[in-house]
């Protein structure tokens, strides 16, 4: 799958494209059946496929200080279309500039001149231009005037209203993976590289991989049941503490898997970790000792949940 940037003109063999609009963050199943009906549309028309993401996220830009709340990165994002079909993934990079546009000029020049798009895929509830002038009835009447198809997906609902990225991150919040697997069809995963750590889990025999959260939403802090998926393309089961770690002095927001049977070093690597199953908040213990003693229990526990899971897939 082609990567681009929204700061030149899309290249000539993907002109006319079927293109998906929309932030897409965790991809969850509302944002599936977005780029699905693209595919379709493309499909039927013998025309390419391009997801079109904006980064940063828009509520990062006009709200700068809002804590943490990403479900995904940009590549996480990139694989995922891919794997839903799309030949390319635009990237328009949200700023002042982009802020500023009218409705009709971001479809005049994003959509038409930049992108060339034939026709475009949103939710209906997907809004866009300066003051949020634009949503899916302007979208239409502007595609009408300028020549682009335009239609609008509505939400995918379950029973307790529509799939959102709002009601993923309240379950991750809580600790519920289940719940928030289900709506994203998949774990949610953290993806970094592994930074040099303070190398005191390897001296009590629980080496862990140390990875900075970033722009992550902060999934409820405690010891997970977890899977590494690695560059080499191994799969690993551990079990890892995701918070300040309240033992030590000088607390550090990380989250710190421990491989089980792994050896080997995974510094300066890319991995991504998915969070399985929430197993206790993280906690303070009288001594060192203790804490040893119930990284170890953790550990069997996310051996028992890795196992059941897998046994039901």
């Amino acid at each position: 799958m082609e990567r681009l940037t929204g700061g030149a003109r899309v290249p000539d063999h993907l002109r006319g494209s079927v293109l998906a609009l929309g932030n897409f963050d965790g991809f969850h199943q509302g944002h599936q059946a977005v780029v699905a009906r693209a595919v379709e549309q493309a499909r039927k028309d013998g025309r390419p496929v391009m997801v079109a993401t904006f980064d940063p996220h828009p509520v990062r830009f006009f709200k700068p200080d809002s804590p943490p709340f990403a479900l995904t990165n940009v590549e996480q994002r990139s694989r995922l279309f891919a794997s839903a079909g799309a030949d390319a993934m635009l990237i328009f990079r949200f700023d002042a500039d982009l802020a500023a546009l009218s409705a009709e000029e971001f479809v005049r020049d994003l959509l038409v001149d930049l992108t060339g798009a034939s026709f475009v895929v949103t939710g209906e509830d997907y809004t866009f231009s300066k003051g949020r002038e634009g949503n899916v009835s302007v979208l239409e009447s502007l595609g009408v005037k300028y020549g682009i198809g335009t239609e609008a997906v509505p939400p995918v609902c379950d029973d307790q209203g529509p799939i959102s990225s709002s009601r993923i991150r309240n379950a991750l919040k809580i600790g519920d993976c289940d719940e928030a697997a289900r709506l994203l069809t998949r774990p949610f995963a953290v993806q970094a590289v592994v930074q040099q750590g303070d190398k005191i889990g390897r001296t009590w025999g629980f080496p862990t991989a140390n990875l900075a959260l970033g722009n992550y939403l902060r999934a409820a802090y405690g010891v997970y049941a977890v899977r590494g998926h690695l560059p080499d393309g191994r799969t690993l089961d551990g079990a890892a503490n995701l918070g300040v770690r309240p033992q030590f002095d000088v607390p550090k927001e990380l989250l710190e898997p421990h491989f089980f049977d792994f050896t080997g070093d995974l510094y300066d690597q890319v991995i991504e970790v998915e969070l399985s199953s929430y197993i206790r908040p993280e906690a303070r213990f009288d001594g060192f000792d203790a804490l040893i003693a119930q990284i170890g229990h953790d550990c069997d526990e996310a051996r028992r949940r890795l196992a059941a899971m897998s046994q039901n897939a």
